[in-house]
């Protein structure tokens, strides 16, 4: 058995005199190496069944619409799961969900496999069976993201996330290919037999990990207040929604490179599906290379330069594609291609990471899977109809300007502020105890300030990152009161879902929280610390009258 092993993935950080982690480095710990081979595996096969999928459909019916089907069937799910999935992963025992999540594939895997053998398959069946699919790894990925950090020191974790974009973007050319090699010299059936193989021997690997979980004493989360604390999170968060404002950005514009690349390929002299699978495995061949020269390059630039300079990589290249010849300058320009995705996706990757505590990491990163596929979705609507009603060339040659200009202008309007919060937990702030807890109601909780009135308005300004704090940390509701009577004296008050969910924010105390507490005491003159009172809210009771 593996035991997990346990860095200190929020410690603060001192960049100045850290070297950097090397590309390879995480793959010495066991347990990231065998859930990294495991996640490898796994991406292979749903590549084998995507193109496995697909193929077969177009075996069952010559509709365009079923087939277009196949793609939809299989990406629905994360926009459908994709914040449940990430609350689910926060929620539950994530090695649990994980294995539970590895067997649903294995079993869609099997099922697709008897039915084809059998000859039982149908559009709708297979449709279907893509649908299964498709929840299966929508639930897989915030779980498996979530863990990234839980597997690895902090100074590794951008090495660990590009190998996770090393395992995406290797599998995005080992499936293909396999997938290929199997359809053409033994049938679509054996895809399915060597996927559902695949898939339950990866169920068994994952099993080997053991993972110590502990239980919240005040039991699990429901699901709805889950999902509802990690919406609230990412809205108070600025430096998170900067985040997803420039991966949204990025792949809006960079998808349609991937998009048109099909018509690209045909395009070229002597261009054929050949073409188009090696134009495919030259980006991925570009984000492997890259991987080894990001530790240095993070090294150079902060984190949002590094995305600018992949951004403008990536437009760069799309220029290049939109008027390439052949294959000897399409080539090169898609190994650029996959070196700027890498570079800027695993940038913003680790900024995701960098921003979110373990207690609403998988919620957190779901969402910024959300803002992916989102991005890419609406990008490849809108550059494919921009090339069906102008030109293939017209539609690259807009992408990749205005996707330069687009992240120039983010990028001089966003900062990377409060990316390195010291997010480790804190046990600082003691949890109240009340006599007789309330079984129900809202809670609010009041805490008086006494200020100096010529310091109010920097108090005051203060208060707005205490707002955040605490709507982050799930209250409902921040007010800050100020005493008409006293101009001195200020109540910071703060209304939670019920005494449950009161308590819950005293496990979500960061270092970060604690050092915002003090920055707010060192403005309290009284000589006592600040009085706190907390009240249960009585349900309003209706009059009955009487006629």
């Amino acid at each position: 058995m593996l035991p997990l092993e346990n860095p200190e993935i929020n410690a603060p950080k001192n960049r100045k005199h850290e070297a950097p982690a090397s590309a390879w480095s995480p793959l010495k710990i066991p347990v990231f190496r065998l859930l990294w081979g495991t996640w490898v595996t796994a991406n292979i096969c749903m590549w084998m069944n995507d193109v496995a999928a697909a193929w077969m459909m177009t075996s069952l019916t010559s509709s365009p619409i079923w087939v277009a089907l196949v793609q939809t069937a299989s990406t629905l799910p994360v926009f459908l799961l994709g914040l449940p999935s990430g609350a689910l992963a926060d929620i539950l025992d994530r090695r649990r969900y994980f294995i539970v999540t590895q067997f649903w594939l294995a079993g869609t895997a099997a099922v697709l496999c008897v039915a084809v053998i059998f000859h039982l398959i149908t559009p709708p069946l297979l449709l279907a069976l893509t649908f299964a699919n498709g929840i299966g790894l929508a639930m897989r990925w915030p779980v498996f993201a979530a863990l990234i950090p839980e597997l690895v020191p902090r100074h590794q974790l951008p090495s660990a996330l590009a190998l996770n974009g090393v395992a995406m973007n290797a599998s995005r050319i080992i499936g293909p290919i396999v997938a290929g090699a199997l359809i053409a010299s033994a049938g679509t059936a054996y895809v399915f037999v060597l996927n559902a193989t695949l898939s339950v021997i990866a169920g068994f690997v994952v099993m080997r990990w053991r993972r110590e979980h502990v239980p919240s004493p005040l039991g699990r989360e429901r699901l709805m207040s889950a999902m509802r604390v990690g919406l609230q999170f990412v809205r108070e968060s600025a430096p998170l929604r900067g985040v997803f404002l420039r991966v949204t950005l990025f792949f809006f514009h960079s998808t349609a490179l991937l998009a048109l690349l099909p018509l690209l390929a045909r395009r070229l002299a002597g261009g054929d599906a050949a073409t188009y699978t090696l134009l495919l495995a030259a980006m991925g061949v570009g984000a492997i290379v890259t991987t080894t020269v990001l530790p240095r390059l993070r090294q150079l630039l902060p984190s949002n330069q590094l995305v600018l300079a992949g951004t403008l990589l990536q437009s760069l290249t799309t220029l290049v594609m939109a008027f390439a010849p052949n294959v000897y300058v399409a080539v090169p320009a898609m190994m650029l291609a996959g070196m700027s995705w890498l570079c800027a996706a695993n940038t913003l990757s680790v900024s995701a990471q960098m921003t979110l505590p373990d207690w609403v990491r998988a919620r957190g990163m779901s969402m910024y899977q959300m803002a992916i596929m989102g991005g890419s979705a609406l990008g490849a609507a809108i550059w494919g109809q921009l090339a069906t009603m102008a030109s293939l060339t017209s539609s690259l040659v807009v992408a990749a300007l205005t996707g330069a200009i687009a992240m120039l202008v983010a990028t001089r309007r966003l900062t990377d502020h409060g990316l390195e919060e010291d997010l480790t937990p804190s046990r600082e702030f003691k949890a109240p105890v009340a006599q007789t807890p309330p079984r129900t109601g809202h809670v609010v909780a009041t805490i008086e300030y006494l200020i100096d009135p010529a310091r109010a308005a920097a108090f005051v300004a203060l208060m707005q990152d205490s707002r955040r704090s605490r709507l982050r940390q799930g209250a409902l509701g921040w007010e800050l009161l100020h005493d008409m009577a006293e101009p001195g004296r200020y109540l910071e008050q703060i209304v939670d879902e019920s005494w449950t969910e009161h308590l819950r924010r005293f496990d979500r105390i960061t270092a970060a929280d604690v050092a915002l507490r003090d920055r707010k005491l060192a403005f309290h003159v009284a000589e006592g610390p600040p009085v706190v009172t907390r009240y249960a809210v009585e349900p309003a009771q209706r009059a009955d009258t009487a006629d």
